[in-house]
């Protein structure tokens, strides 16, 4: 924890964090007023969009992990500035082949592969938690707001909730149908698809 130099109740208040849609703390740091683009093929052709934007986004013990969710057309940059945690990305199949299911932690520790950076294509499903050993460190209040992970994420074009969608139950099934251990996949993943869709 002394890689956790600001506590998460100063971080949510120095950089005016509020709760976001998909788990987690953010702040909008840029890309409304920025130079416009014309969008990819996949979104409306004639809504222009910033060239990028980007957020703080913060995981902290009391708001551990976010819910699978998709940039439909932008690919995102995340940045790491203190902590820890776990991103899984699903790639979904090509030409009837399976998803492609990754975990890569973000973090300071390179000798065990964590990553400061971590890219992630557009049409990838994603999301974030802390690790549960991380989480049970966190003992005492104290301790509990030195848990948590604080990254920069950039997303280029410009991020725009119409491109953007959440992950459902129905979707999760679709999206593993015919996989082989099908039932452990969903199993896995159900915790973490949008209830309220």
């Amino acid at each position: 924890m002394d890689s956790y130099p600001s506590g998460n109740k100063d971080i949510i208040r120095s950089l005016s964090l509020r709760k976001h849609p998909e788990g987690g703390y953010y702040a909008e740091t840029s890309g409304r007023q920025q130079a416009t683009v014309q969008p990819p093929p996949l979104i409306d052709e004639n809504e222009r969009r910033s060239l990028a934007s980007s957020i703080y986004y913060l995981l902290s013990h009391d708001n551990s992990s976010g819910v699978l969710h998709m940039n439909k057309s932008s690919i995102t940059y995340h940045a790491l500035h203190q902590g820890r945690a776990e991103y899984t990305l699903i790639t979904p199949g090509a030409d009837g082949s399976p998803p492609k299911v990754e975990k890569k932690v973000m973090g300071t520790n390179t000798a065990e592969g964590e990553v400061r950076m971590l890219y992630v294509g557009a049409g990838v499903w994603k999301m974030s938690r802390l690790l549960p050993e991380d989480m049970a460190l966190g003992t005492t209040p104290d301790r509990k707001d030195k848990v948590g992970c604080l990254i920069t994420e950039v997303v280029v074009p410009g991020f725009r909730w119409e491109d953007h969608q959440f992950m459902t139950q129905k979707k999760l099934e679709v999206l593993f149908e015919s996989v082989e251990g099908m039932e452990g996949m969903i199993r896995q993943f159900s915790p973490h698809v949008r209830k309220d869709e």
